[in-house]
């Protein structure tokens, strides 16, 4: 059985939304967590935002990952999305819960989820999520999409947490513990 994993970027006040306030902070040590994080997955879910900026983004990219992210397998989550045309990507509209539900049930590696906000939250709400990678970061955004909204409420269990070098990043994983 693959596992469900989430990974974010996120502000110290829990910001996740348009990460490109990452980038001054990119170094060694945030290439390996997301190198092996990139090595135990096979496929890509994602919402239509992410999935629509990613696509317009990887294909014409050099840079490292590209060859991953333009090759590895895509699920969609979309009821708007007609086509995805993107190498190796899949729509899902319909029975959003069962369709990933049985996409877990296949032999493979992990699932990772990418930014996708609202789709990250449906999956944690619905006891699809079996870890949560967060990179989180010495800013604080006062406004943005965040990926716990209120009113939402999980109980986690700390599996590592590691220093990203010294520009005050800390990677932090987590595991649901369903109740």
């Amino acid at each position: 059985m693959r596992k469900l994993v989430i990974t974010e970027f996120m502000s110290l006040d829990g910001v996740i939304e348009n990460p490109a306030w990452t980038f001054p902070y990119w170094n060694d040590d945030i290439a390996a967590f997301k190198g092996e994080e990139s090595e135990s997955t096979d496929a890509l879910l994602l919402g239509r935002v992410t999935y629509e900026g990613f696509a317009a983004a990887w294909p014409t990219s050099e840079d490292q990952g590209a060859e991953y992210f333009n090759g590895v397998r895509k699920y969609v989550v979309s009821t708007t999305l007609k086509n995805a045309d993107w190498n190796n990507s899949v729509i899902i509209s319909d029975n959003v819960v069962e369709e990933i539900a049985k996409l877990k049930e296949q032999d493979g590696k992990d699932i990772t989820v990418h930014g996708s906000g609202k789709l990250a939250q449906s999956l944690l709400e619905n006891g699809l999520v079996d870890r949560v990678r967060l990179l989180v970061y010495p800013v604080v955004l006062g406004q943005g999409q965040k990926l716990f909204v209120d009113g939402m409420t999980a109980t986690f269990k700390l599996v590592e947490t590691k220093p990203m070098g010294d520009g005050g990043v800390v990677a932090m994983i987590y595991e649901p513990i369903q109740e």
